[in-house]
C-alpha cells in the first residue's frame, strides 16, 4: 500500500506542474510596419516600408526570451511614397526585385537583456546574400484583443546593416545614400 501511495504522489506531482507549451503567433499586417531608414546627402533620413510580408514568432516563455522570429517579404512591395525612388530600389543595381524577389530573416538566438529588452540574432537574406545581423527588440507586452478575443503581443525591433554587405547599390557613394541602413519594425502578433 505504501508503494501505491508513493507512486500516486509522484504522478500527482508530475501533473501538477504546468508544462510549458510552445505557442505560435502570427503577425497582424494592419497593425505592423516593416521598414528602414537611410541617410540622404548626409543631412536627412529617407524612410521606406515593405507592404507585403509574413512573419511569425514561436515561444514557450511569457517574456518571449526563448522566441524564434521568422519573416519573409516581397522586395517589389518596397514603398517610400515616391514611384521613381521605389522603381530605383527594385532595379538590378539595388535590391533587384526581379532576380531576388524575397527577403527573409530567421532568428538563431534570442537573449533577455533585462526587463522588456531582448537581443535577437539571426540571418538576414537580401539580394541573394545571407549575413548574420543583431536586432534590439522591445517586448511591449501582451493583452487580449477586445474585439477578436485573441491574445496579442507587441514588439519594436531595430538594428543596423551595411547595404554594401548585401551588394545593394555598391556604386552609390555613401554621401548620396549612407552605407548604413537602419531597420525599424513595429509588430503586433496574434496567438494562433
Amino acid at each position: 500500500m505504501k508503494k501505491v501511495t508513493v507512486m500516486a504522489g509522484l504522478v500527482f506531482t508530475l501533473f501538477s506542474f504546468k508544462s510549458s507549451e510552445t505557442a505560435t503567433w502570427t503577425i497582424d499586417p494592419v497593425h505592423s510596419k516593416v521598414g528602414f531608414g537611410i541617410t540622404h546627402l548626409g543631412i536627412n533620413e529617407v524612410i521606406g516600408y515593405f507592404t507585403k510580408y509574413e512573419a511569425k514568432v514561436t515561444a514557450s516563455k511569457e517574456d518571449f526570451s526563448d522566441a524564434q522570429f521568422e519573416l519573409s517579404g516581397d522586395v517589389a512591395s518596397v514603398s517610400t511614397g515616391f514611384d521613381g525612388l521605389d522603381g530605383h530600389l527594385k532595379a538590378p543595381d539595388m535590391m533587384d526585385a526581379a532576380a531576388t524577389p524575397k527577403f527573409t530573416f530567421k532568428s538563431t538566438a534570442v537573449k533577455s537583456k533585462g526587463g522588456k529588452n531582448l537581443e535577437v540574432k539571426g540571418d538576414l537574406t537580401l539580394h541573394g546574400i545571407t549575413k548574420p545581423v543583431t536586432l534590439d527588440a522591445t517586448f511591449n507586452g501582451a493583452v487580449v484583443h477586445p474585439m477578436t478575443k485573441k491574445n496579442v503581443a507587441g514588439f519594436k525591433l531595430t538594428g543596423k546593416i551595411n547595404r554594401k554587405d548585401f551588394k545593394v547599390g555598391t556604386d552609390l557613394p555613401d554621401m548620396v545614400a549612407s552605407d548604413i541602413v537602419t531597420i525599424n519594425a513595429t509588430a503586433e502578433f496574434a496567438k494562433n
